[in-house]
């Protein structure tokens, strides 16, 4: 099966700009491509998964990938899909996030200067000191307004406001694809959906200036089957940083996810070969938990380590089992700790699932314990108002249910 066919089979292809011609280029030539990335935050989340997943099926094809560091783009923020301008950040706040990602893509990606190797570039090294009048001449006379304000990334803004400043964002990335298709034979962009009308601009400035072909690829948006967004847990995104969501947390994620996604989701975010998911898609119910957790198990592998994703399975088997009297074993589950003079002076319940990260909110909490979802040492919690003391710990030791697979043992 052809790289192109991988992807497709997969589900990873959404639109593609010229397929046919994309389709025999994969097949006959190895070719230099670029995803870009912004580093908005100190870490990469699950979406920017997605699009190394795609990296790496690429490279393992024998393509060259450029990874392109926003350091200039970051100053400017991409508007598509943001409600409201992205907050200005400091030229050293957006080195610091480039270098953690770096270091975060290295567990997935080859870099070096071999064949097929991948390289990093950074497009402060170009924007930052450029002239803005040679550039409004060089490549803002390529871009009809018009046309720009049909794109979805505007329009969805018009009606709240869209500052000039973001709107100079099509024409940066697309020049940064002009300069990778001069500077290193870059002929394709891939980025997710939301990326099309950017990915489209760079290929129109490549053919208006340097009468080249150059090609697209966006790639599908992680989403369940009912078209909600993934990759969001209640403490917020789902990041690759161990720091701010554990292995165990991360791996917990996915042994959780809808029965209906399972599948799909094994073709997208792993490398299990498809022959070997094609059985699991007659399977329903209880059959699918092997499903699950083989999907659980090698996301986690791919990004903390098999070691991470060994400890973490054997965490959620053995958490049930019998241990101090409440039915569970506390060994391996994951574990918070409290300061003792909260529980010395007693903590709201609700207050003690915001603080330990359980809910997001005191909303949230009310609910989980209306419908029934809270358990303290296997006792169901009724009470919205019940505080928490010392007499709750047995050993120092809390064991908090939440639904029917979140176990957190609280420490004091």
């Amino acid at each position: 099966m052809s790289i192109f066919e991988t992807l497709k089979e997969r589900g990873l292809i959404a639109q593609t700009t010229h397929e046919d011609e994309i389709k025999k280029l994969l097949e006959t030539e190895k070719i230099t491509f670029y995803i870009g990335f912004d580093p908005t935050a100190d870490s990469l989340h699950i979406g920017h998964f997605m699009q190394l997943i795609v990296m790496k099926h690429m490279q393992n094809a024998g393509h060259r990938p450029i990874v392109l560091l926003g350091g200039g783009t970051t100053m400017i923020g991409d508007p598509t899909g943001k409600t409201d301008m992205r907050r200005m950040m400091t030229a050293d706040e957006i080195q610091q996030n480039a270098d953690n990602f770096k270091v975060q893509m290295s567990r997935f990606i080859s870099f070096g200067d071999g064949e097929g190797q991948a390289r990093i570039v950074n497009n402060a090294d170009w924007l930052l000191d450029i002239n803005y009048v040679d550039f409004l001449r060089e490549v803002g006379v390529h871009f009809s307004v018009n046309r720009m304000l049909t794109a979805e990334c505007f329009k969805s803004r018009l009606e709240k406001g869209l500052s000039f400043l973001e709107f100079n964002y099509m024409l940066m990335q697309g020049y940064d694809f002009y300069l990778l298709n001069k500077e290193y034979g870059c002929v394709m962009q891939f980025g997710g959906d939301d990326q099309w009308s950017n990915i489209l601009g760079g290929i129109e400035l490549i053919r208006r200036k340097s009468q080249k072909p150059a090609y697209g690829m966006t790639f599908t948006l992680l989403t369940t089957s009912e078209g909600k967004k993934m990759g969001k847990t209640e403490k917020g995104a789902l990041w690759l940083d161990p720091e701010k969501v554990s292995p165990y947390e991360f791996y917990q994620y996915w042994r959780n996810v809808d029965d209906a996604d399972v599948v799909r989701l094994l073709k997208l975010v792993t490398f299990v070969p498809l022959d070997e998911i094609a059985k699991f898609e007659q399977m329903s119910g209880q059959e699918l938990n092997e499903a699950k957790k083989l999907l659980a198990f090698e996301v986690t592998k791919m990004v903390h380590g098999e070691d991470a994703a060994k400890k973490s399975q054997d965490a959620a088997s053995n958490i049930f089992g019998g241990a101090g009297g409440t039915g569970f074993n506390t060994e391996n589950m994951p574990s918070f700790e409290i300061d003792g003079g909260l529980i010395s002076s007693g903590i709201p319940v609700l207050d003690l699932l915001i603080t330990s990260g359980l809910t997001p909110s005191k909303g949230e909490g009310r609910r989980l314990i209306d419908q029934g979802g809270l358990s303290l040492n296997g006792e169901k919690v009724n009470d919205v108002s019940l505080v928490i003391d010392d007499s709750f710990f047995n050993d120092g030791e809390l064991i908090v249910k939440k639904g029917k697979k979140v176990f957190l043992k609280i420490v004091k």
